[in-house]
């Protein structure tokens, strides 16, 4: 018989009517992008450590890791950005060795007039109310109280004589990315300290915070072979950055043939320009996305990687070889002005693997997404992995394909070109499987993910493997779309067009 029946058995005597289902002709492509954030948690939540969990509200956030946990923070910095997709989050514990970050306030006082001091800690305002006359030891109990009132803080206060001591509420170098600091805003934003009082800052972030969570140890382990699309952390230390290489390789991790896993990391790093330059010359990783921190921005690297990743998720969920420049981060304070990294200096980061934001109508934005990737392995410059849109684009590729051709050839069998096969035979030739391709190439087209199918077409080679009569080789020339990245525009400008013009 011509047709090929997946079960009903050629044999069968009984009468009369039986059917079966096949839907691989049915099935169109589909691909939950889930997101996933990793860090610490506080003693007090309840979830497991080093354990994937899926997680809806920030309010789950803060029972599973703890109010004012890293990790309830970062879900509320994702949730700013994206309120509606699929997030996982892997809690960590601290490591045994870690120091927390701590630091210190001076008050000076007595105050002369009521007021309220505006004071920032980690971006996040906490007002603290003074009295007429309060002295300095009773607003240093005032700040430490307000503080201590505020459970979504990273940090605990406690004070003595005119003394506020503010402790990371983990332990770990992350703690030293806690800005602290008053009157942000300035007097154009309505901020000043009442009259007679004084605060003076250990430093303007915390100190003191050492030793990260062992990531190849907790982390990535508890990924096993999940599916995260976009993976947001904050940590920036060598051997960290190094297990996030290793797990997301070409070689043996998530981007290699025999896991096809994929995904893209994103996380955040303050510093200067020299110092993200550097930061940034180490790195060849075309996985991992570093957004630089402005040195003025309060809010910690934890929620700017968050929602760095955040919004990138939103985009390219939305459109996966859409660029995702101009995407708001929400939540995230900007520099003040004549703070800020200027374009020559934006132009350097990027120059170096450091992806970048810049400030419009009022709001951080995404700049250019870009990964750590700069060189080939023989060290010459190669921009191929540039833009992170072009990793995310080559996934869906690669998905689209094996979902079509898993769908409709999952039991079939091989033959040559030109081989007469009745019209219901589960048989397949490479021209069927090169029609297939093609054809999933022009509804890529269509999407705006790929371009020049005809060349395509001529260049796309699928063939039987010569020593392997089970196997087909192809040979996919996929010519990616690009994105509107720079408009250049010569002004010629006359003063009178001429007579002969």
């Amino acid at each position: 018989m011509a047709v090929s029946f997946p079960s009903i058995p050629g044999n069968i005597s009984v009468p009369l009517f039986y059917a079966e289902v096949d839907n691989s002709q049915a099935g169109f492509f589909t691909q939950n992008k889930k997101a996933l954030l990793v860090g610490q948690k506080l003693p007090t939540g309840t979830a497991q450590s080093n354990t994937p969990i899926i997680v809806s509200s920030t309010d789950q956030a803060r029972v599973f890791f703890g109010t004012g946990s890293m990790l309830a923070r970062m879900h509320q910095a994702f949730r700013q950005q994206d309120s509606f997709g699929e997030l996982w989050c892997i809690a960590v514990d601290d490591d045994i060795a870690a120091a927390a970050a701590s630091g210190n306030l001076t008050i000076t006082g007595p105050a002369v007039e009521a007021g309220t001091i505006p004071l920032y800690i980690g971006g996040q305002r906490v007002n603290v109310g003074v009295g007429a006359a309060d002295t300095s030891m009773a607003i240093a109990q005032a700040i430490t109280t307000a503080i201590n009132a505020a459970p979504d803080l990273p940090v605990t206060a406690s004070a003595i004589s005119s003394s506020v001591t503010l402790t990371c509420k983990w332990a770990g170098a992350t703690g030293n990315d806690v800005s602290v600091q008053d009157c942000f805003r300035g007097l154009m934003g309505g901020e000043s300290l009442p009259g007679g009082v004084g605060i003076q800052y250990s430093a303007p972030f915390l100190t003191g915070g050492a030793t990260n969570p062992d990531i190849a140890a907790t982390v990535i382990p508890a990924l096993g072979d999940e599916e995260y699309d976009f993976v947001m952390h904050p940590y920036t230390d060598s051997a960290s950055l190094d297990a996030w290489e290793t797990e997301f390789n070409d070689s043996t991790g998530r981007w290699s043939w025999s896991r096809q896993i994929y995904g893209h990391c994103y996380t955040a790093l303050r510093g200067t320009l020299g110092e993200l330059v550097a930061a940034g010359q180490v790195r060849n990783d075309p996985h991992h996305t570093i957004a630089a921190i402005d040195a003025d921005c309060p809010s910690p690297c934890w929620e700017y990687a968050a929602a760095y990743g955040g919004q990138n998720a939103v985009g390219i969920k939305g459109d996966v070889a859409r660029p995702t420049q101009t995407l708001p981060l929400n939540g995230i304070i900007p520099p003040r002005v004549g703070r800020k990294f200027m374009l020559t200096e934006r132009q350097s980061l990027l120059n170096y693997g450091i992806a970048t934001s810049f400030i419009g109508g009022g709001l951080l934005r995404v700049e250019r997404a870009i990964t750590t990737y700069q060189r080939n392995t023989w060290g010459q410059a190669d921009p191929s992995f540039f833009d992170s849109e072009t990793l995310h684009t080559l996934a869906e590729i690669i998905r689209r394909l094996r979902n079509r051709i898993t769908q409709r050839f999952p039991r079939h069998k091989l033959a040559n070109d030109g081989t007469r096969f009745g019209a219901g035979q589960a048989m397949v030739t490479p021209n069927v499987i090169r029609g297939e391709i093609i054809s999933e190439y022009a509804l890529m087209e269509e999407l705006g993910i790929v371009e020049n199918a005809a060349l395509f077409r001529k260049y796309l080679i699928v063939e039987r493997d010569p020593t392997n009569p089970n196997r087909v080789n192809v040979l996919l020339p996929p010519d990616l779309v690009n994105q509107l990245r720079i408009f250049a525009l010569l002004n010629q400008f006359r003063l009178q067009y001429g007579k002969d013009d």
